[in-house]
């Protein structure tokens, strides 16, 4: 069965940078669309990134030129470098696969962005 699961999360100072992992199993992880989002308190999940198989990626304007995506098909893990944080990137991150018309979670990875 399709699993994800992320890791990498923790307590960050503004300014600093984490590494998010997606490691995910079940299915050929090479062929499939990866995507990245995030959910903070009170909020509603949100989009952050997008990584084909391909390799082509796309970010949201709120994340872009601090975050980037990428993949080690050779591990089938998802990866989402994050720099320049700020308080309001604190959430909890989720990655996600979408296979045949069904979305697939991991259970998430808490970031929190405080002095």
């Amino acid at each position: 069965q399709v699993q994800l699961v992320e890791s990498g999360g923790g307590l960050v100072q503004p300014g600093g940078s984490l590494r998010l992992s997606c490691a995910a199993s079940g299915f050929t992880f090479s062929n499939y669309t990866m995507r990245w989002y995030r959910q903070a308190p009170g909020k509603e999940r949100e989009y952050i990134a997008v990584i084909n198989a391909g390799r082509n990626t796309n970010y949201a304007t709120s994340v872009k030129g601090r975050f980037t995506i990428s993949r080690d098909n050779a591990k089938n893990t998802v990866y989402l470098q994050m720099n320049s944080l700020k308080p309001e990137d604190t959430a909890v991150y989720y990655c996600n696969v979408m296979r045949f018309g069904y979305d697939y979670w991991g259970q998430g990875t808490q970031v929190t962005v405080s002095s």
